[in-house]
C-alpha cells in the first residue's frame, strides 16, 4: 500500500566473543601442587593452564605434565619460564638455557607461548644481550617468547630498579609481550596505557589485581583498582586472540573449597568481559 512503511529488524550478535582462551596459571593454586592445578582447571571450566616452572619437580617435568593434561583434557597453552629468586637453579643456572628448556617443554607440549621476565640486573652479561637474543630465539621458532612487563621493587621511602634493560618492557623492542595487570598496579603504572604502547605485539595477559601496593598482590579481578573489566572489554573489541591467564594469589584460602571458589570467581568475572556489545542494525 502506498505511503506504508515497513521496518525489518536485521539481528546481529548482541555481544562480540574473541576466540581468546582463559587459562589457569598453575601458580593460582599455591600452596596446592601443579597437578592439583590441572585438576581444579578441568573442574571449573577452564580452556587450558599456563605451567608455572618451579620447585615443584612436576612443573619441571615434560612427561608428568603431558600425562596430566592427557588424563584431564585440559591443554597446556603457555609454560611461564623459570625466572624468579627462588628458581634461580631450576632447569639450569644460565639464564639462556633456561629459555631453551621453556621453548623445549612448549614445542613438546603444544603450547603456543614463553612467558619469561626482563632480567635481574645483576645478570649484566644476560641483560646486556637480552633484547638481541629473545629476538633470536623468537626468530627460531613458532612458539612466542611473550616478555612480561615487571615493577620497581620498594622498600619504605626507597626504590631499587631491579630489572634491565628496564622493568617497563615497552621501553624495549621485543616482538610479543605479556601484560600483567597485578605488576601494574605495584609499578603505579596506567595499565591502558601500557597496553595501548604494547599495540599489536601483545600476545598474553596475565589477569590479576592490585590496590597500588609495594607488594605484587595478584588478587582476584574485580577486588583492587586495576582496570581489569576495561582491559578484556577492549581486548574482545579488538579481537584477541592470544590467551588471558588467571594469575591470582590464593595461598589465604583456608580451604581448598575457599581456594577454588576464589579460582571460580575469577574465570566467571573473566568469561563476563571478555566481550563487546555489537548492537543492533535496522534496515
Amino acid at each position: 500500500m502506498r505511503g506504508r512503511r515497513t521496518l525489518s529488524l536485521v539481528t546481529e550478535p548482541v555481544v562480540r566473543i574473541p576466540d581468546a582462551k582463559v587459562a589457569l596459571s598453575t601458580a593460582s593454586v599455591y600452596p596446592e601442587s601443579t597437578a592439583a592445578a590441572f585438576e581444579i582447571a578441568a573442574r571449573l571450566g577452564y580452556d587450558g593452564v599456563e605451567v608455572m616452572v618451579w620447585t615443584d619437580p612436576v612443573s619441571q617435568d615434560i612427561d608428568a605434565l603431558r600425562r596430566l593434561s592427557d588424563y584431564h583434557q585440559v591443554p597446556i597453552l603457555a609454560v611461564h619460564a623459570p625466572c624468579l629468586l627462588i628458581t634461580q637453579r631450576v632447569w639450569s643456572t644460565d639464564p639462556w638455557t633456561k629459555l631453551q628448556r621453556a621453548r623445549a617443554a612448549a614445542e613438546r607440549l603444544g603450547a603456543s607461548t614463553v612467558v619469561v621476565h626482563p632480567p635481574f640486573r645483576w645478570q649484566r652479561s644476560y641483560a646486556r644481550d637480552f633484547v638481541r637474543g629473545i629476538w633470536r630465539m623468537a626468530g627460531e621458532t613458532e612458539v612466542r617468547f611473550a616478555v612480561e612487563n615487571m615493577y620497581p621493587w620498594r622498600y619504605r621511602d626507597r626504590e631499587m630498579l631491579a630489572y634491565a634493560p628496564d622493568w617497563d618492557v615497552t621501553k624495549d623492542d621485543y616482538r610479543h609481550f605479556t601484560i600483567d595487570l597485578s605488576h601494574t598496579s605495584t609499578a603505579r603504572t596506567e595499565a591502558l596505557d601500557m597496553v595501548d604502547r604494547m599495540g599489536d605485539r601483545l600476545a598474553h595477559v596475565h589477569l590479576g589485581d592490585g590496590n597500588g601496593s609495594n607488594k605484587d598482590e595478584h588478587l582476584v579481578p574485580g577486588r583492587g583498582k586495576q582496570p581489569c573489566a576495561e582491559l578484556l572489554e577492549r581486548l574482545a573489541s579488538r579481537g584477541f586472540t592470544g590467551h588471558i591467564v588467571v594469575e591470582v594469589n590464593t595461598r589465604r584460602a583456608m580451604s581448598s573449597a575457599e581456594r577454588e571458589a576464589d579460582l571460580a570467581e575469577a574465570l566467571a568475572f573473566t568469561r563476563l568481559h571478555l566481550a563487546s556489545p555489537t548492537g543492533l542494525s535496522r534496515r
